[in-house]
């Protein structure tokens, strides 16, 4: 891999003094890095692909860490970082003690806010670019915000503050029709239509520079078009949403060419006020195997660089809940699917193919996936929503306003609870217990294979009502016994006439775990697949074992293990504290002592993890 420019350059200061070519070498050797990185370590790669040159055109007009410069999401943030002084460090992307795989501001001067879900990042520069006002500090706020994260409502309550603001602010809108899945809904269509703004203004200004050269009368008649000016826009085009906001507007501009995109971020700059740049890329730019298939290339774990190819797909958890829920709808057509831009990385694709007409994809917006899913509720359907544990968070209002009191059913299948590993802070399923175990009457299972999979599923759908929620881990299953009978627990007893004196608990992707130290060691072992409400049972079955354990991928406070210790005080308890940054999984499972070394060696020491030697 050549990066001989890239080693030769002070970051990012040196990037203003290159000439046109250079920058292009630049833009290439940029790009060979990030390929030759994620094919080993995994990541974003072709949303990265496609912003190299807006990246590069950014750092020449503006001037980091002066001027705030912010990716919306994050995942692509890979040229900055690169850009921003950590070259030699790029290696460790996404590795235990390495780079996060979005902007963090521990990591760098460069970044500055935590960037891991969309559409948050408008909202928090307006506020950064009013701070610096207000200071004194008239440098510039840049936000990248790509159109699949304007699908997202956060971003609209951002833009409709900023755009009165008075502020230094320039949003670079990142058209290139695609989130995760490809984009839909009426703001794509909008972006779309923008596309012909550029033809517009080009007619305008030549148009303007012909008659203004009429002598006596040329500058009369550019006066009185300049009047009638927004009602001609109106008529022929409409005003830009942008611009009633507030906002300046700038575009469309090709993302691809650097000359075009330094002088229209030149230009934003200048204004010194609410700026929207639209620029249009190619998702995966510059790596065939990913322009042709942006979807596949938008997280990866690793791949052939040569060939493109991926690693075969291992038949997982989306994909057992996938069929079965297109089984489920065949017998019953009140069933409808929902997912928030996230099809085929929650197994909704199975569904859409089968039932389109009963399929919703709502765009990265998860607090409307949910109020959506109410109304459907409301008229006698059966919604149910396959969203990712983190992002479902951002839903938690409605979940209690929409559904949850006005007892409606609701089914959430929640992917990648617990630990998630390189994805970082921002993406661990480790708050979904605690938040959902405080909404009255809501009902949670967290299966540990398909098969229990596919019984919560159809209890959830057929025997339950109100909010269900089913957990299910990253990755495949690590046991295939499945619990198939109520009340939604299996005590697996070491010896049948005189029990252990140990008892394990875990449930979903733990419980494999647990069942592997069971198998070896002289204990009992709990198993748990409904884990809200709590069998009465269990704390009598607990409370019989003179050294109970329990052991969950799940935050320490409101984790199932705390709620126990009310009526279980002899409970020890290993569960997490604090938030685990990026590691692969089983990194984490070791460090924060759930792997089954671990529980072996802590059986009987500390209460919780505190990565502490303490063996009382």
């Amino acid at each position: 891999m050549n990066d001989r420019l890239l080693r030769s350059l002070k970051l990012p200061e040196d990037i203003k003094k290159l000439n046109i070519n250079e920058e292009k070498e630049l833009c290439k050797e940029i790009r060979e890095k990030i390929i030759s990185t994620v094919s080993k370590n995994g990541g974003h790669l072709a949303s990265n692909l496609g912003t190299v040159e807006l990246t590069v055109a950014i750092h020449r007009v503006f001037e980091s860490p002066k001027d705030k410069i912010i990716f919306d999401v994050g995942h692509q943030s890979y040229s900055h970082k690169i850009l921003t002084g950590r070259l030699s460090s790029f290696k460790t992307l996404r590795q235990k003690d390495g780079l996060s795989g979005f902007q963090k501001p521990s990591e760098s001067e460069h970044d500055p806010l935590i960037t891991g879900h969309s559409s948050t990042s408008i909202s928090s520069a307006v506020g950064i670019a009013q701070a610096m006002k207000l200071s004194g500090n008239y440098h510039h706020t840049v936000v990248v915000i790509g159109d699949g994260s304007l699908t997202g409502g956060l971003a609209y309550e951002g833009l409709n503050n900023a755009g009165k603001s008075n502020v230094n602010l320039v949003i670079v809108v990142n058209y290139n029709e695609m989130s995760i899945s490809r984009n839909i809904g009426g703001i794509a269509e909008y972006l779309s239509k923008l596309r012909i703004k550029k033809s517009y203004r080009d007619a305008k200004h030549a148009t303007k520079k012909i008659l203004g050269k009429i002598p006596l009368l040329g500058k009369g008649i550019v006066k009185t078009i300049s009047l009638s000016k927004d009602a001609v826009k109106q008529k022929i085009l409409h005003s830009t949403l942008f611009e009633d906001l507030g906002f300046e507007f700038i575009g469309p501009v090709d993302g691809h060419d650097i000359n075009e995109l330094q002088t229209a971020l030149s230009a934003a700059k200048s204004l010194n006020a609410p700026v929207i740049v639209q620029v249009n890329t190619v998702k995966g730019k510059g790596y065939p195997p990913a322009e042709n298939n942006p979807g596949n290339f938008h997280s990866v774990s690793s791949f052939d660089v040569r060939t493109g190819k991926t690693p075969e797909h291992s038949y997982n958890f989306t994909d057992a809940i996938g069929l079965a829920l297109v089984k489920e709808a065949e017998s019953d057509s009140r069933i409808c699917g929902i997912t928030a831009a996230m099809k085929y990385a929650t197994g909704m694709n199975y569904f859409s193919k089968a039932y389109p007409e009963r399929f919703f994809d709502v765009g990265i917006a998860e607090q409307h996936a949910v109020a959506f899913a109410a109304g459907l509720s409301r008229m006698g359907m059966i919604p149910v929503f396959a969203v990712y544990s983190s992002f479902l968070q951002r839903s938690y209002d409605q979940l209690i306003h929409d559904i949850a009191i006005a007892r409606l059913h609701l089914v959430i299948i929640e992917f990648n609870s617990g630990i998630v590993g390189e994805d970082g802070e921002t993406h661990q399923g480790l708050f979904d217990l605690p938040f959902l175990s405080t909404i009255p009457g809501t009902i949670i299972y967290s299966p540990s294979c398909y098969s229990e999979a596919e019984t919560c599923l159809y209890r959830a759908i057929h025997e339950d009502s109100g909010l269900v929620i089913i957990r299910c881990p990253k990755g495949t299953e690590n046991i295939s016994d499945g619990i198939s009978a109520q009340p939604g627990y299996l005590l697996y007893e070491k010896n049948q006439n005189k029990r252990s004196d140990k008892l394990i608990i875990a449930y979903g992707r733990e419980a494999g775990i647990a069942k592997r130290v069971y198998d070896k060691q002289d204990t009992d072992f709990l198993r748990l697949l409904k884990i809200r409400p709590i069998d009465a049972e269990i704390s009598n079955i607990i409370n019989s074992y003179k050294q109970p354990y329990i052991f969950e991928e799940c935050s320490y406070d409101g984790s199932l293990a705390q709620q126990l210790s009310v009526f279980c005080p002899k409970l020890k308890v290993c569960a997490i504290e604090g938030f685990v940054q990026q590691m692969k999984i089983d990194e984490a499972m070791e460090l924060y002592g759930l792997s089954e070394s671990k529980i072996t060696e802590k059986m009987g020491f500390c209460p919780r993890i505190c990565n502490c030697d303490d063996k009382t």
